[in-house]
């Protein structure tokens, strides 16, 4: 069984500060306008697993620069809203949309993940890509996404995990490279799920693709980006950000961190 640790005291606004300095635009240089693990091929497979169509209303947990909403507004032209907390991530959301000529498909709402701003059984979908790790509470979370999920809705999500036990200090340094409150693990979701009286159609450990992800993302830090980060933000920018990813490659190497995608029905 994994040991998780202890909670550390990373809130909302230390992730609002974070995606609205240089941080956030550290992880677009790094991921792309997705801001997620394997960008648009994972998005893609999220969508068929969920079983996306035209006739879907999509709700987006912490669409952040809203890429991934776009992907489906044109692929599949379903209905989409986007929640993020952070304004800066809303605004560039909204001008990116605007510019592809989106907005018939897509609105963008800012607000809390748990304490979500919509009414109960709002949306056929509830979606979320490798942000979750940064809420306080998964088991809340979940809960409002229950709640404004309609009766044989489908939530379906990745992100993140702790998969394996690892020394309390080398999680807390993990958690706090990341603002990372504490991650959950594949089987911590999948009862918060079950509790949450949601029906389990799918979980998958994705943690051996999250491992190749990061090696990837510290090549390109090292040889694509160190100068232009160096040049524009400083080299103690660089230093922090080479160190803290090489505790993640390291971590992710010997299995002690991945990631996970569920897929679960209201019913």
């Amino acid at each position: 069984m994994i040991k998780k640790g202890k909670k550390l005291d990373f809130n909302i606004s230390d992730v609002v500060e974070i995606y609205s300095g240089p941080v956030g635009i550290l992880w677009e240089m790094l991921m792309g306008e997705q801001i997620h693990v394997g960008g648009e091929n994972e998005t893609e497979i999220l969508a068929k697993k969920a079983n996306i169509s035209n006739a879907n209303s999509v709700l987006d947990v912490c669409s952040a620069l809203g890429g991934p909403a776009r992907y489906l507004a044109r692929k599949y032209k379903c209905r989409i809203t986007g929640l993020d907390a952070t304004q800066k991530m809303i605004d560039e959301a909204i001008k990116r949309t605007e510019k592809e000529n989106l907005t018939d498909f897509i609105t963008y709402h800012l607000g809390n993940a748990l304490d979500m701003p919509f009414k109960t059984s709002t949306f056929d979908i509830v979606w979320g890509q490798d942000a979750w790790c940064y809420t306080t509470d998964k088991n809340r979370l979940i809960s409002e996404a229950n709640r404004v999920l309609k009766n044989g809705g489908t939530i379906a999500f990745t992100d993140w995990l702790q998969v394996g036990n690892m020394p309390e200090k080398e999680l807390e340094a993990l958690n706090s490279f990341m603002a990372f409150p504490y991650m959950e693990t594949l089987e911590g979701y999948t009862e918060i799920l079950k509790d949450n009286g949601l029906k389990i159609i799918e979980k998958e450990d994705l943690s051996k693709d999250f491992a190749k992800h990061c090696h990837k993302y510290q090549k390109m830090l090292r040889e694509d980006l160190k100068q232009g980060i160096i040049d524009n933000y400083g080299p103690d920018m660089f230093k922090i950000a080479d160190s803290g990813l090489n505790l993640w490659v390291k971590a992710a190497d010997e299995g002690k961190v991945g990631r996970g995608r569920l897929i679960a029905r209201k019913e």
